[in-house]
């Protein structure tokens, strides 16, 4: 087992940040300062029946600092639960965010390079095994399969929204099928642009053209990772000790997460 204080710890994910260009659903946080803290804190104390005490009397007259955070649970990094694809993946109710096993969320991950694929269009699985034979890599259950495809160097731009390759229906069940749970992508979004595949879909009038990746949930039982970065800033490609646990919203269809790869120095 890795030591954490020991470790070469690399954060894989993208924050909370209000107003960002690059999310089309942009977060809102309403900031207090400590003596803000301090005047709400007393209005509190007030509500409970403390009545004789006000801002100036807490040490220095400041307070705790503080937060208010509107966001939907796909800003930021987050893991998607099968809940999102559909209300049942195999056959079986989805998995909600709060259901997801926590051994699903750590293990080794492996790298697979995407970087040279052009934006908007569709990884398939005969690129899935050429990046895995170019790794000579056999993948293992619980493995945790990340695809690289450096879009995360255009975060803070409206650029991040659209120029990245996604994955294709097949690929994600040729994943699935191999044992593997947890898929995470440094691009905006698991699939092809929104733009890209609405696009495909007039043109061809085929409704597998929307969303395949994702709803090739409702048939094989998985998780995906989207907005993580810096696997560039990984050493090796294989056998990276990797936790991204998600925070717990009851019945929800994802929760923002916080991937750390964890590497012995």
């Amino acid at each position: 087992m890795i030591d954490p204080t020991s470790a070469d710890l690399v954060d894989l994910s993208i924050g909370i940040e209000p107003g960002a260009e690059s999310e089309p659903f942009p977060p809102e946080v309403e900031y207090f300062d400590h003596r803000e803290g301090a005047e709400r804190l007393v209005g509190n104390l007030h509500d409970l029946g403390v009545e004789d005490v006000d801002a100036d009397d807490f040490p220095d007259g400041i307070g705790l600092a503080w937060e208010e955070v509107r966001a939907i649970v796909h800003t930021g990094t987050h893991l998607d639960a099968p809940w999102h694809y559909g209300p049942e993946s195999g056959g079986e109710p989805s998995k909600t965010i709060d259901e997801v096993p926590l051994e699903w969320c750590c293990g080794e991950a492996v790298v697979l390079d995407f970087t040279w694929k052009e934006p908007r269009t569709e990884i398939t699985p005969d690129e899935i095994d050429a990046q895995l034979d170019d790794l000579d890599h056999d993948l293992s259950p619980g493995e945790i399969v990340l695809i690289e495809t450096g879009a995360d160097e255009l975060w803070g731009s409206p650029e991040y929204l659209v120029e990245f390759p996604g994955m294709g229906a097949d690929a994600t069940k040729h994943l699935v099928e191999q044992g593997i749970t947890v898929i995470g992508t440094d691009a905006y979004g698991f699939d092809k642009p929104f733009g890209e595949m609405g696009e495909r879909f007039v043109e061809s009038g085929n409704s597998d053209e929307l969303w395949p990746a994702h709803f090739a949930g409702r048939e094989a039982e998985y998780c995906q990772i989207e907005k993580m970065a810096n696997l560039d800033e990984l050493p090796r490609r294989t056998g990276i000790p990797l936790v991204t646990f998600p925070i717990v919203v009851e019945g929800a269809s994802a929760g923002w997460v916080r991937p750390v790869a964890m590497l012995e120095e």
